[in-house]
């Protein structure tokens, strides 16, 4: 018989759902601005956009995470629609406690609640794929359990499919760029952010990348409390990043310079690059009351590059920094 983790995988029945779900929000959005061209109707390009930012937040999954994504891309869609996209905060409704403990029961057997001392009943916080607990190992250190929603696999796979509805009305709202190589790129990066096993191993390369610069902090991964679809990870405190928005300026200067070290680091030396720009991702730990560096929270959105493309991006830099038309010309 085959297990409840084998019968999640990708099932027909909650694709065809999810088909429902998302068309019959997108649709909906379409026939109206379809309505409004025929019959000479004003559009508001505000109210549109916060149509369609109010459907997508509905949508616990992967279409809001999408369109998180869209609005961080320079031009890919017009200010109004970035404004209201950038909106969606992963702050989907969360999953209450009895479907939690079936969730547990799935990923870590009957006697799940046994392998911890604690695990807190309430999400400390949901996302757009899943949702996180905070618990206590049986050593007492606190732990971060990040644990899927269930059937993300059949919702990623009928949300890519209603992904061309979104471009399409992307289309109709003065493109700016090409998207033909959106829907590929964004398929194949959700598809790995199911994988939790993946985004443990990525956590143990930023580990090593980063291990001794003390301004910059990965949780350990907790290997006998994850499994593809949970993942366990020491707490690590911070603050939010935008709760420096007011702070000094040299505060502010200090978290910026290393989160540039966060991102440029890795892919100048190792052709890797911690891809999700969600806010959330990141949290500040102080010394004292002053910023001292950067906790990096989630690895599910990580690209590779391969060396070449990272010597021709570097080259750029150098050349821009030092306005070296030649090396600039080369690199691209």
């Amino acid at each position: 018989m085959p297990s409840s983790r084998d019968r999640e995988a990708n099932r027909m029945t909650a694709r065809i759902g999810r088909y429902a779900k998302v068309g019959g929000n997108m649709s909906g959005i379409a026939a109206k601005l379809a309505a409004g061209r025929l019959f000479g109707w004003d559009q508001d390009p505000a109210k549109n956009a916060a149509a369609i930012a109010e459907s997508l937040g509905e949508l616990k999954g992967p279409l809001m995470k999408v369109a998180q994504l869209l609005s961080t891309i320079p031009d890919a869609v017009p200010p109004e629609y970035a404004a209201e996209l950038a909106s969606l905060q992963a702050n989907a409704p969360p999953m209450g406690w009895a479907f939690v403990k079936r969730r547990m029961r799935a990923e870590l057997g009957p006697g799940w609640q046994g392998k911890f001392d604690k695990f807190e009943k309430e999400p400390a916080a949901a996302a757009s794929l899943g949702q996180v607990h905070r618990a206590f190992n049986q050593d007492g250190s606190m732990l971060a359990c990040k644990l899927q929603y269930p059937d993300m696999d059949s919702a990623v796979e009928a949300d890519l499919n209603q992904f061309d509805m979104l471009l399409a009305l992307h289309r109709r709202f003065r493109p700016a760029i090409e998207t033909s190589e959106i829907a590929k790129e964004v398929g194949a990066r959700l598809r790995e952010e199911l994988d939790y096993r993946r985004e443990a191993r990525h956590s143990k390369l930023y580990a090593n990348v980063f291990a001794k610069d003390a301004e910059i902090q990965i949780p350990e991964v907790v290997e006998d409390l994850s499994t593809r679809r949970l993942l366990s990870m020491s707490w690590l405190e911070g603050r939010p990043l935008l709760a420096y928005r007011q702070e000094k300026l040299e505060a502010r200067n200090k978290i910026a310079q290393v989160m540039f070290k966060a991102w440029w680091h890795p892919f100048a030396h190792y052709g890797v690059i911690h891809g999700d720009p969600h806010l959330g991702n990141y949290t500040i730990f102080e010394d004292g009351k002053e910023p001292a560096g950067v906790n990096l929270l989630d690895y599910g959105c990580v690209r590779i590059f391969p060396p070449d493309f990272v010597q021709g991006v570097v080259d750029l830099y150098h050349g821009l920094l030092e306005d070296d038309q030649a090396r600039v010309v080369s690199a691209v």
